[in-house]
């Protein structure tokens, strides 16, 4: 049962980090990179859907992204979705594709994206400290009903709080390495 709630710990804060992550790629640096558009969805035959489902997504250099839909029909819509979205980009559609330029953040947006990375990795830590919270809880009730010893929940409470400290390094590391992608001009 402690291999379980220990497991279960470790897997919680890994996912908690790789989400982190995935709302690091969503913070836009001024460098184009596909993944910023994966929350934009397109109202296309009935239903909303991602645009990489839709669409080849591209970057053809530092600054810009080709957008080639599958069916040409869905231009206009993956075009109103980008304008839509609340990532501030403005597509160019050529009739054939959809290219977007991504300008060189000023220092007050840098400034800005700094702060909204830094509130997504305080959340992360936040999520990870309450999954340890939950299992030195699961670790109390364990103790309490006789089903572990109290030197065995001791021994994994450790462990739990190593998790915790290794999970919160690698939020600080990442937070670091994203802070300096945002600052660099």
């Amino acid at each position: 049962m402690i291999n379980e709630i220990l497991s279960t710990t470790r897997d919680h804060m890994d996912k908690t980090h790789d989400a982190m992550l995935n709302e690091f790629a969503t913070v836009r640096t001024g460098r184009a990179t596909p993944m910023v558009l994966d929350r934009v969805m397109v109202e296309a035959y009935g239903s909303p859907m991602p645009i990489n489902q839709l669409a080849t997504i591209k970057s053809t250099d530092a600054h810009s992204l080709v957008i080639e839909p599958w069916d040409k029909k869905m231009l206009k819509a993956v075009e109103k979705a980008i304008l839509t979205s609340d990532l501030g980009l403005v597509p160019n559609n050529d009739g054939m594709l959809i290219r977007i330029s991504f300008p060189t953040p000023t220092e007050e947006r840098r400034i800005e994206l700094t702060k909204l990375a830094r509130n997504h990795a305080e959340d992360s830590r936040v999520a990870t400290r309450n999954i340890r919270r939950d299992a030195n809880h699961r670790l109390d009730v364990l103790k309490k009903n006789g089903d572990a010893s109290e030197d065995d929940v001791i021994r994994a409470g450790k462990e739990v709080q190593k998790y915790t400290d290794d999970a919160i390094k690698r939020i600080d590391e990442s937070l670091k390495a994203k802070e300096a992608e945002i600052m660099e001009v």
